[in-house]
């Protein structure tokens, strides 16, 4: 399976690896993914998804 984000689908970059020579070699940074309810979430849609949660129930605690 491909190391992506299931909710807003953040894969991997391309990035270089720099030796004391500056010798360039090409790596891969992956997103910090999570396992939650059976996804692969990363931690910036984890903590998204817990603020918009955290508003509406502000706004609700308000209105009531």
């Amino acid at each position: 399976m491909a190391r992506t984000c299931d909710i807003c689908g953040k894969g991997s970059k391309k990035a270089a690896s720099r030796s004391h020579s500056k010798i360039k070699t090409i790596r891969r940074q992956y997103p910090n993914l999570q396992k939650v309810d059976g996804q692969k979430v990363c931690t910036r849609c984890i903590r998204t998804t817990a603020k918009r949660a955290a508003k509406t129930t502000a706004a609700t605690i308000v209105i009531a």
